[in-house]
C-alpha cells in the first residue's frame, strides 16, 4: 500500500511495500551516488577565512569564552568541531555496517531490501572513508570517542537488534543530517565541509527511509518487553551520541582547557537549543512509534534532544 501524497513520515498504517521501497532505493543509489575519492578535489586549497561549520552551531557560541577568541580562533574551534561531529558519525557508521551485516547474515540475498541493506554498508563504507580523509585534510587529531564510549558502541553493536538498531540509525542519521544540511548551504563555510555535507546528505536520505519504514513495519509485532529493550537502548545511544558530539580536546586548538571548554558547552543555552534542534524532526516521529515514552525519556530530556 502507498503512502498518501502528504505524508512524509511513514507511520504504522501508511508505511509502503518493503520490496517496493527497496527497488526505488536502488534506482536512486544508482543515479545519485558519489564516490568521494574522485568527487572531492582533496588537494585543493582550504580558502583562509572560511568556517568549518556556521558559526552559531559552535558549541562556544555565545559564552564569554566565545567572545574571547579571536575571529581566527573561532574559524579554527568550528573546523576542529566539525572534525569531531564527523568521527562521532564515522563511529557509529562502523557499528551500522556491522548491524546491517548481521541483519542481512540471517536472510534471503534475492530479496530487494536484502540488496538495499548490502548497498547501504558500502555507502557507510566510503562515508567513514570521506570523513576520515576529511579530518586528514584539515590536518587536526583524531578525536576518537573515548574509552567508555568505544566499548559502549563495541556492546551496541553486539546487542542491538529491531527497534534499537533502527532507531538508533535514525537518531545518528537525522542529527547529522540537520548539521549538514545547514552547512552545505552556507558560502561562510569551507568548500570541503561544503562538499563533504553534500554527499552525506544526499545519500543518508535514502538511508533514513529506509530506516524509518522499517521501524514503522516492525513496530506493529514488538511485545512489551522487546519495546522497554528498544526504548532503554535508543535512550542510551542518543545520550551517549549528543554528549561526544563534540570532543573535549577540540577547546585545546584555541587554548582552552578541555574541561573548562566542554563545562561551558553543556551549560550553553545556544548549544542546547541547536541539539534541540538538529532532533526536532525525528522526535515526532519516535514518539509515535513510542520508542520514546516512558521512564527513559530522562535521557533524551538530559541530552538536550527534547
Amino acid at each position: 500500500m502507498t503512502a498518501p501524497a502528504k505524508s512524509r513520515t511513514p507511520s504504522v498504517k501508511t508505511v509502503n511495500d518493503r520490496e517496493a521501497t527497496a527497488e526505488r532505493l536502488l534506482r536512486s543509489s544508482l543515479d545519485h551516488s558519489y564516490e568521494p575519492s574522485i568527487d572531492i578535489d582533496w588537494d585543493a586549497p582550504l580558502v583562509e577565512g572560511k568556517w568549518g561549520m556556521p558559526a552559531h552551531r559552535s558549541s562556544l557560541y555565545g559564552t564569554e569564552l566565545w567572545e574571547g577568541l579571536t575571529e581566527e580562533q573561532r574559524q579554527t574551534l568550528t573546523i576542529h568541531e566539525v572534525c569531531s561531529v564527523a568521527r562521532i558519525g564515522l563511529w557509529f557508521e562502523m557499528i551500522l555496517m556491522q548491524m546491517l551485516l548481521r541483519y542481512s547474515y540471517d536472510r534471503d540475498p534475492r530479496r530487494q531490501h536484502i540488496q538495499y541493506a548490502l548497498t547501504e554498508i558500502a555507502d557507510e563504507c566510503r562515508h567513514s572513508i570521506m570523513f576520515a580523509k576529511m579530518t586528514e585534510r584539515y590536518g587536526v587529531p583524531d578525536y576518537a570517542p573515548r574509552a567508555l564510549t568505544h566499548n559502549l558502541g563495541r556492546l551496541f553493536k553486539t546487542i542491538g537488534y529491531g527497534p534499537a538498531m533502527f532507531a538508533g540509525t535514525l537518531f545518528v542519521e537525522e542529527i547529522l543530517d540537520q548539521l549538514q544540511r545547514e552547512s552545505m548551504r552556507d558560502e561562510s563555510v569551507q568548500p570541503l565541509s561544503r562538499m563533504v555535507n553534500k554527499i552525506h546528505v544526499t545519500e543518508e536520505a535514502r538511508h533514513v527511509r529506509y530506516a524509518k519504514e522499517e521501524l514503522a513495519r516492525i513496530m506493529p509485532k514488538t511485545n512489551r518487553a522487546q519495546l522497554a529493550i528498544g526504548q532503554y537502548l535508543s535512550a542510551r545511544i542518543a545520550h551517549v551520541v549528543a554528549r561526544n558530539l563534540i570532543h573535549p580536546d577540540v577547546y585545546k586548538s584555541v587554548g582552552i582547557d578541555p574541561e573548562v571548554g566542554r563545562k561551558a558547552a553543556l551549560a550553553n543555552p545556544n548549544w542546547q537549543e541547536t541539539l534541540r534542534w538538529t532532533a526536532r524532526k525525528l522526535v515526532p516521529f519516535l514518539r509515535e512509534q513510542k520508542i520514546i515514552g516512558g521512564p527513559m525519556e530522562f535521557l533524551w530530556r538530559k541530552a538536550y534532544l527534547v
